[in-house]
């Protein structure tokens, strides 16, 4: 048993001062721009401390109610959030092979040995010799198996690793989920306002066909104004159908976005409430704070740290594996002895395990682990170059539709007064109809594109606090 102990000291020693195998693992330097594309829309600024909670710079109280009540019930985020209490189970079922195991048992059992076994069977015997007998068992056993390559430290630093990345996965979801609740929430305000204009359209172009169809009776006008008046009113009607169907679409992505059924938010939403201003400012930051604040980035940093750790418990397999195992209690063939001196054993001793010949599979999987390494480096810095091209193309998404719409509000101020012209010379007799059309035409197109384009701008807005990774504070660690 001394002896045992004194080696149990020793190899713990050996095992405290010795180094894992497989490569040590130390994070890719991230190469960040060094600064944003120069063609911006104006209004940004380097100060992000607004990106975390970027809703609330729109001031609508309705978005800052779906964004919360999201947060708390969308499944998506607790599938993720499952998915952490499952990596740290696993870290701690990794973890847990550090240590030894240590087991208790008892047993009962009636046997009876062959006479004719060749122990037995090739002496004489007396004729009382109990081959019949029964055997009471109970007692601890425990084995360690002594980390002594780290193939075990490995498999531990992986899996803790995993944890992190299942961390920022989440982050990512929520992200994800903020985004999605936003630009649900501004298209289906979009499409309230489209559907206000193609009403205002279709009243004011009802009022022109009641005009024409009275000229008409009265011999004041051919029959072709009446006719064209009725095609506009009928193409114009016919876009309401399609923009209710796109706003039933995002008020019901809305409710299963929240955890509810499709039509949970129809009501609530079915009050109109124009589309939220953009805010005065877009806090961009540097391009260097990006990747800390991107959580897919550092997710895709864990997941390399994790096959990195991964390729020394696959090497550990090229080297013996040590063992420490052990056995006390008490065996009798009598219930009235069984723990009585006489019947106690034990057993200590160490064990070497060591794989001389395996057909190359050792080796192949260390291959195997290299190679999943490189997947996830050059993931890893696909990713953060991902990162600067969602900044980057939300930059200028939102650059170039706030010019656009500077023009679409130049060109609905001109098709109003063009309608104001067209209706006035239609009344003195000095043009025809088709010009009254043509300008109502004309005018409902740049209506409908400047709403459009108002919403979009407030998309980009929304695409570019995403792609800032705006947001993930609101995840639980």
């Amino acid at each position: 048993m001394n002896a045992a102990l004194k080696l149990i000291v020793v190899v713990q020693i050996g095992v405290l001062s010795g180094c894992a195998v497989g490569p040590t693992y130390h994070p890719p330097a991230g190469k960040a721009l060094a600064q944003w594309s120069p063609a911006l829309a104006g209004g940004e600024t380097a100060n992000s401390g607004s990106v975390a909670f970027w809703w609330k710079n729109f001031n609508d109280p309705e978005l800052n109610s779906l964004i919360q009540r999201a947060v708390t019930s969308n499944l998506d985020l607790k599938i993720a959030t499952a998915r952490i209490r499952e990596a740290r189970a696993q870290y701690r079922v990794t973890a847990a092979d550090l240590w030894p195991s240590v087991g208790t048992s008892a047993s009962y059992e009636r046997q009876l040995q062959s006479m004719n076994q060749p122990l037995f069977g090739s002496i004489p015997l007396p004729a009382n010799v109990p081959f019949e007998n029964n055997v009471y068992q109970a007692g601890f056993d425990a084995s360690w198996e002594i980390d002594v390559f780290g193939g075990k430290r490995r498999a531990t630093e992986a899996a803790k690793a995993q944890v992190a990345a299942s961390v920022f996965g989440l982050r990512d979801t929520l992200i994800t989920l903020l985004g999605e609740v936003a630009r649900n929430y501004v298209e289906a305000r979009g499409y309230q306002r489209q559907l206000t204009i193609a009403q205002e359209n279709i009243r004011a172009q009802e009022d022109d066909l009641i005009i024409t169809q009275d000229r008409f009776k009265h011999g004041l006008t051919s029959d072709l104004d009446a006719q064209q008046a009725a095609t506009l009113l009928a193409t114009t009607r016919a876009e309401v159908p399609t923009l209710e169907n796109s706003l039933l679409a995002s008020i019901h992505g809305l409710g299963v976005l929240l955890g509810q059924p499709p039509g949970a938010l129809l009501e609530e939403l079915s009050i109109v409430a124009p589309i939220p201003d953009a805010p005065p400012e877009v806090p961009i930051g540097l391009p260097s704070e990006l990747l800390l604040r991107r959580p897919d980035v550092q997710q895709a940093e864990r997941q390399l740290a994790a096959a990195t750790a991964q390729i020394g418990v696959a090497t550990a397999d090229l080297y013996p594996k040590f063992s420490l195992t052990g056995a006390f209690g008490y065996e009798s063939v009598s219930a009235s002895d069984w723990f009585a001196g006489a019947s106690k054993m034990w057993s200590l001793g160490p064990t070497v395990q060591w794989k001389i010949f395996e057909g190359g599979r050792i080796r192949a999987n260390i291959k195997v682990q290299n190679a999943r390494q490189e997947q996830a480096l050059a993931n890893y810095e696909k990713t953060m170059l991902t990162s600067f091209e969602d900044v980057e193309n939300a930059l200028v998404g939102y650059a170039k539709e706030r010019v656009r719409r500077r023009s679409l509000e130049e060109a609905v101020k001109h098709s109003q007064e063009s309608l104001r012209l067209a209706n006035q010379l239609y009344a003195n007799g000095l043009e025809n109809f088709i010009n009254v059309l043509d300008a109502e035409r004309s005018l409902y197109q740049a209506q409908d594109q400047l709403v459009q384009s108002e919403r979009d701008v407030i998309l980009n807005v929304i695409k570019l606090y995403k792609a800032l990774g705006g947001g993930w504070n609101l995840a639980p660690g």
